[in-house]
């Protein structure tokens, strides 16, 4: 865990109330400084709230890291020894659905395919927090969605620094962006074409979105707003070029949130891992009755 009395330098990306309207994205609001990133406001209602958070707690939760609890439905990976397991993976809770659904009206999320949904559960009581880490690059793909409960926090960022053997980054080099640096997503016969002249020892054309280099600089640190009932997105340099974390003092209340994991195009169809991959986006496809699934309805005397 770092705390701000320790930081070198601090800085805050947050748009005026004026220009964080509905859809609005911090990279066009403050595009020089912090591209990568979008959040949406009320991306689900406070009605739409109330009713999913009754069913998430309907569903026991687990005991995770700093003082977190946690519900995660996905294929169990070891990302040290790059393995991943399907056999448990059996899709996610019905209630959830319309999240997902929802996605496809969300520019940045075309042809988004979920493969992990992660609920966390911060509560001040515990202490909860979470430390500044990167998304495992091998498997986790470029665009990482976020939906925030219950309260209103904070994302802290810092630039990363070290070498690209932590968090499977090297990984970055056999698979081409998903984002183009204009901020669209690449057709998949882009993609295709891109894996295509890797196997012909061509260079592999990465988007690394060096050419909107971040004006933020290394020793700074970035706070992101993430409020209540909004969507956040990460992709490009936001998602592989800075840490990111949730300090404990930026916990005000219970805050539950949702992230979402699609795979990296190694993974895909268009991609030379396609095998191990149809396997589980054929699961991620699939939705379930909790109450049933966890016989909620015939424990009343138990």
């Amino acid at each position: 865990m770092y705390y701000l009395n320790n930081l070198i330098s601090f800085t805050t990306v947050l748009p005026s109330e004026q220009s964080f309207k509905k859809g609005s994205r911090f990279n066009n609001c403050n595009s020089d400084r912090f591209p990568g990133v979008k959040v949406i406001l009320n991306f689900i209602s406070e009605e739409e709230e109330k009713k999913l958070m009754t069913q998430i707690d309907e569903i026991p939760w687990d005991l995770s890291q700093s003082g977190r609890k946690k519900q995660n439905y996905g294929p169990k990976c070891n990302f040290k020894k790059q393995r991943v397991r399907t056999e448990n993976f059996c899709g996610y809770p019905a209630f959830t659905k319309f999240i997902q659904d929802r996605f496809s009206s969300v520019d940045i999320l075309e042809r988004f395919q979920t493969v992990e949904q992660c609920a966390l559960d911060y509560c001040v009581e515990r202490g909860a927090s979470i430390d500044p880490h990167i998304d495992d690059c091998w498997i986790w793909g470029e665009r990482i969605p976020t939906v925030s409960m219950l309260s209103d926090s904070v994302l802290t960022m810092r630039k990363f620094v070290a070498c690209e053997n932590k968090y499977n980054l090297m990984e970055r080099k056999f698979y081409p962006s998903v984002i183009t640096m204009q901020g669209t997503v690449k057709e998949d016969s882009d993609i295709a074409e891109s894996f295509k002249r890797h196997s012909q020892n061509m260079d592999l054309e990465i988007d690394t979105h060096n050419d909107k280099e971040s004006h933020v600089g290394s020793q700074m640190i970035v706070r992101l707003p993430m409020p209540r009932c909004s969507l956040l997105i990460f992709y490009g340099p936001a998602r592989y070029e800075w840490e990111h974390g949730i300090l404990r003092q930026d916990i005000k209340g219970r805050r539950v949130c949702i992230t979402y994991r699609e795979l990296t195009p190694t993974y895909l169809p268009c991609g030379p891992q396609s095998e191990i991959g149809k396997e589980i986006l054929e699961a991620g496809k699939k939705f379930w009755d909790h109450r049933k699934f966890y016989n909620l309805d015939n424990s009343d005397g138990m």
